[in-house]
């Protein structure tokens, strides 16, 4: 995990714990909340995760109020 900056490997570590059976649907509200970051911190890098993570997948699934991230163990 070299190549991700603290704050990524933060919410990288968090979504695996959180998908480690399966599937998941998260707003970067809720993820930032449980990780101590701001929102607007986690909603910039998880299109860029979205690319280059490779244990799980990150899509972007739907957008209400604000876009909601489906993630799956790879």
């Amino acid at each position: 995990m070299a190549d991700f900056s603290e704050e990524e490997q933060r919410i990288l570590t968090y979504l695996r714990e959180q998908v480690s059976r399966g599937e998941g649907y998260f707003r970067a509200k809720n993820i930032a909340e449980q990780i101590g970051l701001s929102a607007k911190q986690v909603g910039a890098r998880l299109p860029r995760l979205a690319e280059k993570s490779e244990d799980v997948d990150i899509e972007k699934w739907g957008r209400a109020r604000s876009t909601t991230w489906r993630v799956t163990r790879s």
